[in-house]
Formats: structure tokens, C-alpha cells, sequence
């Protein structure tokens, strides 16, 4: 599939007296060149570098992430198939919190991976990352089911047979009429 993809993440103020604000994944949307802010930075993730571009709104603190691209796999079907079978089919991006001395609040969200297999996203979850859900448009979701109708077969489901009593060890002992 190869698309582009930009991820923004917003900083939502809380009316809460041990948290001031919280970082909540805002969009996922396909990258067309449509972000084009004066003001830009990068990223490091890994051997990615991941463009940022903070909003310039003074009420909003906003920022998108371009440089994600998708690809779906053959292996990870299943979790494709699961996904978009669910009752609301989902974009999950897993974010970190990152060191960022120039911000106020010394730290802003990052993403670091976008997916659409909920076995994959599972997997991430179960690892302790923090990832966060975002609904599929109807155009993705055709193309991921389109996708799905391909390449997913689901595994026959066999019968689990109960262990054979033949052969087990039984001790013998003074009630069984067993001899000394």
C-alpha cells in the first residue's frame, strides 16, 4: 500500500488538580503535501527522521508529525481482518513522551508507529507503550477490506480431544484391591 501518512498529537488542558494538561492523538490522516508551516523541526525516532510542525494558534498546542508510511503484510492479516470487523475499525498509533527542554511543559508527545492490525497494536499494549485509537475513514476502510478479502484465511478450527486414560500411571494402593 506505501501511503504517507501525518500524525497530530494536541495538548489538551484538564480541569483537574493533579494534572494540568494531557497529550491525546488529535488525527491520522494521508500526508499529500498539505502541511507546509513556516515553523519545523525534527525527530529523531529510531533511523527515521519525522518532521514536526507546531500550530501557530496561541490557544492550541498542536503538533503534526509527517514521515509515517503504511504498508500492510500478509502476516499480520488477521489483525487487519479483526480490525476492521470491530464495531469502530481504527487507526493505532503508539507515542512516547519526549524530552523537549524548549517546550514549556519540558516534554511533548511523539508518535512513533502507526498500524492498523489489532494484533499488532495488542502486541505493543502488552509491552507497556501507550497507544491510542483513531477511526478509519470509509475510504481506508474499504481498501483494508479489500486487503482483508484477499490474503486473510482464517485457521481451521480442530477439535481438542480429551487425553486418553490408556496407559496413565495409577498407583496402586490398599483400597484399589491391588495386592502388597
Amino acid at each position: 500500500m506505501g501511503l504517507a501518512l501525518a500524525i497530530a498529537m494536541r495538548l489538551e488542558a484538564m480541569d483537574n488538580p493533579w494534572q494540568s494538561h494531557r497529550w491525546v492523538l488529535d488525527s491520522v490522516e494521508a500526508d499529500l503535501g498539505q502541511f507546509k508551516e513556516p515553523m519545523k523541526f525534527q525527530v529523531a525516532i529510531g533511523r527515521e527522521i519525522i518532521t514536526a510542525h507546531p500550530s501557530n494558534d496561541e490557544d492550541s498546542d498542536r503538533w503534526i508529525f509527517k514521515g509515517f508510511n503504511l504498508d500492510l503484510f500478509v502476516d499480520e492479516a488477521e489483525g487487519y481482518y479483526l480490525n476492521v470487523s470491530s464495531p469502530e475499525p481504527s487507526w493505532f498509533v503508539m507515542w512516547r513522551l519526549e524530552e523537549a527542554l524548549w517546550h514549556p511543559l519540558k516534554e511533548i508527545a511523539v508518535p512513533h508507529r502507526v498500524m492498523l492490525s489489532y494484533n499488532e497494536a495488542g502486541r505493543l499494549m502488552d509491552g507497556g507503550e501507550q497507544i491510542e485509537r483513531f477511526p478509519l475513514s470509509a475510504m481506508i476502510l474499504k481498501s483494508v477490506q479489500e486487503y482483508v478479502d484477499e490474503y486473510y484465511r482464517p485457521e481451521p478450527k480442530r477439535r481438542i480431544r480429551p487425553a486418553s486414560f490408556e496407559g496413565a500411571y495409577r498407583p496402586k494402593d490398599k483400597f484399589s484391591g491391588g495386592s502388597r
